[in-house]
């Protein structure tokens, strides 16, 4: 029985894994505004547009870090999908926030 082992110098990267975190942050952020929007029958209070606008600025420096790790060869694959994913769900979330509040 043959073993095959892989020897590698990569590791994961700082920026990917804070792309992630900041990922998780806005969308949880989000889904407890919508959350407590939705319990006061859609009326949203002023310091839920200001999480929403929050999570939009954490959206996008979380993108920008994933972005930017994920085109470096030297690291793992998972945190910078993951965090690019995460962001990204976040801001279409917020869009379509913004697109149905346009629309009423």
């Amino acid at each position: 029985m043959k073993k095959n082992y892989i020897f590698t110098n990569k590791k994961h990267s700082n920026r990917a894994i804070m792309a992630t975190i900041l990922g998780i942050i806005s969308l949880i952020s989000l889904g407890v505004v919508l959350f407590m929007t939705y319990r006061r029958d859609g009326e949203a209070a002023n310091g839920y547009g200001f999480t929403g606008l929050l999570a939009a600025v954490y959206s996008m420096v979380g993108l920008g870090l994933g972005v930017v790790t994920f085109r470096d060869k030297n690291y793992y694959r998972l945190f910078p999908v993951l965090g690019t994913v995460l962001n990204l769900a976040a801001l279409g979330g917020i869009s379509l926030i913004l697109y149905m509040g346009a629309k009423l």
